[in-house]
C-alpha cells in the first residue's frame, strides 16, 4: 500500500468525524433556539397574565392556608387588601434607587387578626429624611392596599445582607423577620400603594415625610428572542463551516488519479 492510499482511508475518517461534529453541533444550536423560542411564548404570556392582575380590584391577603401554594407566577403582583397595627419600632430600612433618587424601603410589620404579620413596604423615603420617616408613631388601625411581592432573599447584586450591622439590600422576609423577632411571618411582603402611604403619613402626624407608595415597577427580563436568534446564527454557522470546509477539501484533493494499472483511487 502506498503513502497515498494510506492516507486516503484518514482523510475519509476525519471527514467522518467532521461531518458527526457539524450534525450534532447543528441540531444542539437549533434545539437551544427552538427551546428559547418556546420561553419567549411562556414570558409574553405570563406577561399579559401579570398585566391583567395588576389591575384587578383588591382582594383580602392570603392567610397561612394559603402559603404554602403561593408562586411568583400564579401570586405576584396581585393587589390584595389587609388592616391591622403597624409596628413601627421593628421598621427596616432597605436601600433603594428609585425615579425619586437614592433612599430606602421602608419594611414594617403589620399586625392583623385575620393574616397574622404581614411586612409591608410603606414606601419610599429619600437618603435625607430616612430618621424622621422611619419611626413613625401611633398604633391605630390602619388599611392598607397594595401588590403582593414574594420575598428577595439573599440579597442585591454583587451586596449581600447584614442583618447584625442593619444593612439591608434586599426584602428578604425570612432574614427581617429573623432579625427583627417577628417569629412566624407571611412568606410575601406588600408593596402598600399611594393611597395607603398618604393615610400612612396621616396617621402619624409630626414624623416629618410621609412614605410615598406606589412606586412598584413591574417588568420582567425577557431576552429570549435575542437569546433564540443566537443560537439560530450559530447553527448556521456550523453549517456555513461545514460546507466550506467541505468544498475546499473537495478542491484540495483534486481529480481521481489513476494507479500505473489506470484504476482510480
Amino acid at each position: 500500500m502506498t503513502g497515498d492510499t494510506a492516507q486516503h482511508p484518514r482523510n475519509e475518517r476525519k471527514r467522518l468525524a467532521l461531518a458527526i461534529f457539524a450534525v450534532l453541533a447543528f441540531i444542539a444550536f437549533a434545539a437551544l433556539g427552538t427551546w428559547q423560542v418556546y420561553r419567549l411564548q411562556w414570558k409574553l404570556a405570563l406577561i399579559e397574565r401579570v398585566e391583567q392582575r395588576v389591575h384587578a380590584a383588591p382582594v383580602p391577603a392570603p392567610g397561612p392556608e394559603r402559603w404554602a401554594q403561593l408562586s411568583a407566577a400564579s401570586d405576584e403582583y396581585r393587589p390584595v387588601r389587609l388592616a391591622g397595627t403597624y409596628r413601627y419600632d421593628r421598621t427596616v430600612k432597605v436601600q433603594a434607587v428609585t425615579d425619586l433618587g437614592g433612599g430606602y424601603w421602608l419594611m414594617t410589620p403589620l399586625a392583623t387578626t385575620q393574616v397574622g404579620i404581614v411586612l409591608v413596604n410603606r414606601g419610599f423615603i429619600p437618603t435625607g429624611k430616612i430618621d424622621a420617616a422611619a419611626a413613625g408613631q401611633g398604633g391605630g388601625n390602619v388599611e392598607v392596599t397594595g401588590l403582593l411581592r414574594m420575598s428577595q432573599p439573599d440579597g442585591a447584586f454583587l451586596r449581600r445582607n447584614d442583618p447584625a450591622a442593619g444593612r439591608w439590600y434586599s426584602r428578604d422576609v425570612e432574614a427581617i423577620a429573623a432579625a427583627q423577632s417577628l417569629g412566624s411571618v407571611a412568606p410575601y411582603f406588600v408593596d402598600a400603594d399611594a393611597a395607603s402611604a398618604e393615610r400612612d403619613g396621616r396617621q402619624a402626624p409630626g414624623n416629618g415625610p410621609a412614605p410615598v407608595g406606589g412606586l412598584t415597577v413591574v417588568s420582567f427580563h425577557n431576552n429570549h428572542l435575542v437569546y433564540a436568534l443566537t443560537w439560530y446564527a450559530l447553527a448556521l454557522m456550523v453549517a456555513g463551516a461545514f460546507y466550506w470546509v467541505g468544498r475546499h477539501e473537495g478542491r484540495r484533493a483534486g481529480p481521481d488519479r489513476e494507479d500505473a494499472d489506470g484504476r482510480n483511487y
